[in-house]
């Protein structure tokens, strides 16, 4: 049996090489790290997390949620670290980063049919099943053979993660813990402003002195190439006064414990880690140099004297244009043997690159083991992400974070409003996705055990 070549140990690739090895198939996993890292990545572990420790609602009737439900009954190696690894954040499930990444590299690394290939790949071989999960920050060389070798056409935007601060350095007196709508427990520390303080700290922010961007990296208006869900606090705020009020400083459902009142605005952070001694800013994904995040993220009531465990960075992602030049199986139609996974396909977010990693990772097996390949339902949502990348939508392409606009409609209306119908597509899915594990092989599609092919 042909073994597999995977490229990028990321939770794509991670979960690729997890659901081919439990399919009985080798796999050899190439990773650069720790010879050498991204801009962004500074841990030799596998599967690390570099612009947010929180991957979103944890509910069944929220899209990512029911995606994260879905790659559970599939026996998903993301989420089984997610949920052992989780921290309090409310209805959310986030996880203590390092942890995390811990956890998922152990069980990688102890597998007896992944190989671990520490190396730069510069290009792949084309007559070989592989799978390129170099993620949104791919080396230029493995970009440029994509580019010129595989034909995938020019490919990169930008993105950008959020500061850390030490706890111990916020001003209590003034940030407070508490849910929005006190729902779930309160796991958000809540930094309020009023109008004044929020009107400086705007002006502060518009104003400040943004990193160098080389100019092919910017837009007509001179801005950073940026993904609208991932945009950095002070260009969102340029587009208008009230942006970030309506944005991530949005003050309803919060209570000033020593008002009784809501603010006028108010910065939420949220722990990175179990011992809650470190907080990432919500929402403040930034491209500003150090010095002036210091300076006017220090404006903020509660963090005036933070001191920053680490700041915002701004970074290149690639990923592909991908409708019609991969299927619903993240294959390329030129070559079906090469598989691409993570948010180099289109897919936005933690949760939904482990998606297409598992979807990619569980047809490459397929194809080493001369089965037909398992294309998932579009009532899925798991389906669905990957008909959209196969396909695209309306107008130019762009990544696309999971959700309820691009899943198969309802035959029929939901009565009930908004959740009513979540909770019917919710539903609807899991209840296909069992069907589907349940006749697939007698439960071979979620789950096969682990055994050495040659």
């Amino acid at each position: 049996m042909e073994s597999i070549d995977i490229y990028g140990a990321g939770l794509a690739g991670c979960e690729a090489a997890w659901q081919a090895a439990k399919r009985g198939v080798r796999v050899r996993l190439w990773e650069m790290k720790p010879g050498k890292y991204t801009p962004a990545h500074h841990s030799p572990d596998f599967a690390e997390l570099v612009c947010s420790n929180s991957l979103r609602s944890d509910s069944v009737s929220n899209a990512v949620g029911l995606l994260k439900e879905e790659l559970r009954r599939m026996g998903s190696l993301i989420l089984e670290a997610a949920d052992a690894t989780r921290v309090p954040a409310g209805s959310a499930l986030a996880v203590d980063r390092n942890l995390f990444s811990a956890y998922i590299t152990q069980k990688i690394k102890s597998s007896p049919m992944i190989e671990i290939v520490e190396s730069e790949a510069s290009r792949i071989s084309p007559d070989r099943i592989s799978v390129i999960a170099t993620g949104p920050l791919t080396s230029d060389a493995m970009a440029a053979f994509l580019e010129k070798e595989l034909e995938c056409g020019r490919l990169h935007f930008f993105d950008a993660a959020a500061p850390i601060v030490d706890f111990s350095t916020v001003n209590t007196e003034i940030a407070y813990f508490a849910s929005r709508y006190g729902k779930g427990d309160a796991d958000y520390l809540n930094c309020p402003m009023t109008k004044e303080e929020y009107e400086n700290f705007y002006h502060a922010l518009v104003g400040a002195q943004e990193a160098e961007l080389k100019e092919f990296d910017r837009n007509a208006q001179k801005e950073p190439n940026v993904f609208e869900g991932c945009m950095p606090v002070e260009v969102m705020a340029r587009r208008g006064v009230d942006t970030l009020r309506y944005g991530p400083l949005k003050p309803v459902g919060l209570r000033d414990p020593r008002t009784g009142k809501e603010s006028y605005a108010v910065v939420q952070l949220r722990k990175e880690n179990r011992e809650g001694t470190m907080f990432n800013l919500v929402g403040f994904q930034t491209h500003l140099t150090f010095p002036e995040q210091k300076r006017v993220f220090r404006m903020i009531p509660g963090l005036e004297n933070a001191e920053f465990l680490r700041y915002g960075v701004m970074h290149r992602n690639t990923y592909l244009n991908s409708p019609g030049l991969l299927t619903p199986v993240y294959s390329m139609r030129r070559h079906e043997n090469v598989f691409f996974a993570g948010q180099m396909t289109g897919v936005e977010g933690y949760i939904e690159s482990a998606g297409s990693g598992l979807v990619a990772g569980i047809n490459a097996a397929r194809l080493a083991r001369r089965e037909a390949a398992q294309v998932f339902p579009e009532e899925t949502m798991l389906g669905a992400m990957a008909a959209y990348v196969s396909r695209g939508g309306v107008g130019t392409f762009v990544p696309m974070n999971a959700n309820f606009g691009i899943i198969k409609p309802l035959e029929e209306r939901v009565k009930g409003g908004k959740n009513a119908r979540t909770e019917a597509y919710a539903a609807r899915a899991l209840a296909v996705l069992d069907g589907l594990i349940q006749n697939t092989g007698k439960g071979e599609l979620a789950d096969r055990p682990q055994q050495v092919t040659e």
